[in-house]
């Protein structure tokens, strides 16, 4: 039990896959807007990442590998991330419409979101069991969330702060994201 939360608090602080892998960029600095649609993006993220983990290491476990098809698991694992992307998407537009809406064009974007890909490709590169797979999901999905809540807060209370015009708008989203990024470094020395 204690190497499954090692993994996990590695994964989500140490080990981040927004501010140390650099995977996720793309929803990171495009939802972080609001801290509302960040978490919602963080909450559906969890999920996939979670669920994706999962039965990718229970496809590549017990048919990839003994069937000496472990060259296919990008593809397999592909299919897998965008199945389980349109099951959230339907089931956001079902019960929140709302938060359906304000995700747009990111929700569909998981499924070509690196970070869920790469998360299941260290997961066999790691030789992780299946408990390690998906606490290493999960602790990958909760360091995307806490890295995108936060960077949602910063924006939020600078939002109406008198920026100088060469730096306003993605330039000092970038400098944020950077300071979190030394920020995050500093959890290193937990490992």
């Amino acid at each position: 039990m204690t190497s499954l939360m090692v993994i996990v608090m590695t994964a989500a602080l140490i080990d981040n896959v927004v501010l140390s892998q650099f995977l996720g960029i793309c929803s990171f600095l495009g939802v972080s807007n609001k801290i509302k649609t960040s978490a919602s993006l963080g909450g559906a993220v969890i999920f996939v990442i979670t669920i994706a983990s999962a039965i990718a290491n229970l496809l590549y476990t017990l048919i990839l590998k003994p069937l000496n098809l472990e060259y296919l698991q990008t593809i397999v694992f592909i299919l897998v991330i965008a199945a389980l992307v349109q099951v959230v998407e339907m089931f956001l537009k079902k019960t929140s419409p709302a938060i359906h809406e304000a995700l747009g064009i990111y929700l569909p974007l998981i499924t070509t979101n690196c970070a869920v890909l790469g998360v299941a490709l260290n997961n066999v590169t790691d030789g992780y069991n299946f408990f390690e797979s998906v606490a290493a999901g999960f602790g990958t999905a909760l360091g995307f969330t806490i890295a995108i809540v936060l960077l949602a807060t910063i924006r939020e209370r600078i939002e109406d702060n008198d920026i100088p015009g060469p730096v306003k708008g993605a330039p000092i989203v970038l400098f944020c994201a950077a300071l979190m990024g030394i920020a995050f470094y500093g959890f290193g020395s937990l490992g």
